[in-house]
């Protein structure tokens, strides 16, 4: 039983070239109009081919999201804390676990400022 070839050797390189060379959407549609085949079927083929780079998300800020349990994390970590016994704060609405975040990197960087204080001026140490 021979298998169906869907692509020769030689389409399959010049596929993996062209997306190597412009590795983007657009390279895959028109690589998809060209041979006449489906997105998903080009994506396959790059894919199998190892040269497909999956397109990452990002906000409407240009970064890449991050979930609440991981903000609750960074929250956990900054205090020392085990993240189970914060459980349940991811519940909370993501900006305003941000702010908790952010807010505490603002008092440990303060608290950090008086520490070093303290070292320069140890005569203040009573």
């Amino acid at each position: 039983m021979s298998k169906n070839v869907n692509y020769s050797e030689e389409v399959t390189a010049t596929i993996v070239a062209a997306y190597a060379a412009n590795p983007n959407m657009q390279t895959v549609r028109d690589l998809a109009e060209i041979y006449e085949k489906t997105t998903k079927s080009i994506i396959g083929k790059l894919s199998r081919e190892g040269v497909y780079q999956k397109t990452s998300y990002t906000t409407k800020t240009g970064t890449k999201p991050i979930t609440k349990m991981e903000i609750v994390t960074e929250i956990a970590d900054k205090l020392d804390l085990d993240p189970e016994t914060v459980a349940g704060l991811e519940k909370s609405p993501k900006a305003a676990l941000v702010l908790v975040r952010d807010a505490i990197a603002v008092v440990r960087e303060a608290a950090m400022e008086v520490v070093e204080f303290d070292e320069v001026l140890p005569e203040f140490n009573d």
